[in-house]
């Protein structure tokens, strides 16, 4: 079966490649992508050791394979799709739950006015961070402390963003919002299932975006609401504990960057309250970033970040990681990276977001290094 799938995949791919080449349709254009990100990473200090190992996740950013198309359908309006799937470079598995196109799969039209699209794709929580959060999906980042934050997507979703010159506006609602297992290669997972026409409001969820950029600074707000969904059987169970559709898991991003010739600040913060937890629903993670070009080869950036839980004593996380990349080419970028985060007493968090099985004990501190390369086609 999976034999047949990926030949599936590569025809169609191959068709539509040679569509785009040979401009058989003159008002549509579809562009194949993707990115390839691989690296050695060294962690400290784990549960059971010290732990060397090609992580699933990357140095920059997360590998993947898509394709995106628009079709001008004349006075200003187009149809728009983008199909990616998320490729762990580590193995050639498919990510996001084994899924074909896991990452986004959608289709829509565009104006001036902005696009609605529809299909699984991000929710607005992903827009509020993409430039405060300046090392991204990094193997070392906000996605060590809150998993969700690069894997911030819902399935079933009709999705509206709009620019109206600096401002940004963009709202989502899913009618189901992940249909797939939880599972070490698919951590924003939660094991609650699409629609469902006995319980209106089970696994549905919802975003918001308000976005604002200039040339030299930017500001962004951001909510994130999830739905849980009532249990079926004693055997039943849901991610994160939202074991009620009257329960949710809400975040709330705040944040802003500023721009100083070849350097860049930005700081932020991200209110969860997660109804789902009875001993650490309420938590806030802040952070600062910073980005230097040093020459047009040559930048370093990196992160300090804190996840602090209320009225929940020792059991805050502290992260700071710093980055050195260096472009080969316009495509070709070399990178290596360090990571350290301190746990206190009751805390377990790795400093690696890479994969599973690099935890520490409750308490423990960890440092991990990474070296690897990423190419963009």
């Amino acid at each position: 079966m999976k034999k047949t799938t990926t030949r599936l995949t590569l025809t169609a791919f191959a068709a539509l490649s040679a569509l785009a080449a040979t401009g058989a349709a003159q008002a549509q254009s579809v562009n194949l992508y993707g990115i390839i990100d691989a690296g050695i990473e060294t962690v400290s200090n784990t549960a059971a050791g010290n732990l060397t190992r090609m992580p699933t996740n990357s140095g920059i950013t997360a590998s993947r394979v898509g394709m995106r198309g628009k079709e001008d359908l004349g006075a200003g309006l187009s149809a728009v799709f983008t199909l990616e799937m998320g490729i762990g470079a580590d193995t050639g598995a498919s990510l996001q739950g084994s899924r074909l196109f896991g990452r986004q799969s959608y289709v829509g039209l565009s104006g001036d006015w902005g696009a609605v699209t529809l299909g699984r794709q991000y929710s607005m929580l992903f827009w509020s961070l993409l430039d405060a959060d300046i090392v991204g999906p990094s193997v070392f980042g906000l996605g060590s402390l809150d998993s969700y934050i690069p894997n911030a997507r819902h399935d079933n979703a009709v999705a509206y963003r709009g620019k109206f010159d600096a401002l940004s506006l963009g709202a989502s609602y899913s009618l189901g919002r992940d249909t797939a297992t939880a599972t070490p290669l698919n951590p924003g997972a939660t094991n609650c299932a699409g629609e469902s026409a006995s319980d209106a409001q089970a696994c549905r969820a919802w975003s918001l975006l308000a976005k604002y950029d200039t040339s030299t600074w930017g500001a962004a707000l951001g909510y994130d609401l999830q739905h849980g969904r009532t249990l079926t059987s004693a055997t039943d169970s849901v991610f994160n504990g939202l074991n009620s559709s009257a329960t949710t898991d809400a975040r709330l991003s705040v944040n802003g960057y500023a721009k100083f010739g070849d350097a860049k600040l930005a700081a932020g913060v991200i209110r969860r309250n997660n109804e789902g937890s009875t001993t650490k629903p309420k938590s806030d993670l802040w952070y600062l970033a910073a980005s230097y070009a040093i020459s047009p080869a040559w930048t370093v950036d990196g992160t300090v970040a804190r996840l602090a839980y209320k009225d929940y004593a020792n059991s805050d996380s502290t992260l700071v990681a710093v980055r050195a990349l260096y472009k080969l080419s316009k495509r070709t970028t070399v990178y290596g990276q360090l990571g350290h985060i301190s746990n206190q007493s009751l805390a377990a968090v790795s400093v690696s977001g890479g994969a599973a099985g690099s935890n520490p004990l409750a308490g423990g501190s960890q440092t991990g290094t990474m070296f690897g390369i990423n190419h963009a086609f």
